[in-house]
């Protein structure tokens, strides 16, 4: 089993997220995402830094790509308990939380780590998710509290915002 669970080119297995679009198109979770299988080498990454309990995990995972992905609960503590029975961290009491520790076997995984092993959206790039989202609420403002005129006007601007967007794409092509 172990071998099979940390292969990041077999298929989904216990600990992984799930990923792409749910009903209505719509994403599982909101913000970026790991690919599958990057989650135990994030993971791994934060705890070569120092030991760390859970939810420290969590909030450096956050931290690490400004606040563009944050793990569920529900992805890293499979993920820390498979890594654990794997021997690649140690996990032990410490003030009534549990605190994991990298081991050797752990960093040693760490250097297998397949090219790009980050969040989506961990990198260089403009937030357009973002940006988007913002637009978006303050469309559905705009329909719910405006007249028809001023839906009109807003109706006008996204749709040149659309095709000026498209010119843009064509450009880069």
């Amino acid at each position: 089993m172990r071998n099979a669970w940390f292969s990041h080119e077999r298929g989904p297995r216990m600990g992984y997220q799930k990923f792409g679009p749910g009903p209505g198109g719509r994403t599982w979770r909101g913000g970026g995402r790991a690919r599958r299988g990057d989650i135990k080498f994030l993971i791994l990454e934060v705890l070569a830094d120092g030991p760390r309990h859970g939810y420290d995990i969590i909030t450096e995972l956050e931290n690490k790509s400004n606040g563009r992905y944050r793990p569920s609960a529900g992805s890293v503590y499979p993920t820390l308990t498979m890594l654990e029975e794997g021997g690649y961290i140690t996990g032990n009491a410490a003030d009534g939380k549990r605190v994991f520790t990298i081991t050797d076997a752990g960093r040693e995984l760490l250097t297998q780590k397949p090219g790009g092993a980050t969040p989506e959206g961990d990198d260089e790039s403009v937030d357009l998710r973002g940006s988007a989202m913002k637009l978006g609420a303050a469309v559905m403002q705009a329909a719910r509290a405006s007249d028809a005129a001023s839906q009109e006007k807003v109706r006008d601007i996204l749709d040149t915002a659309r095709r000026e967007i498209y010119k843009i794409l064509a450009e880069s092509e």
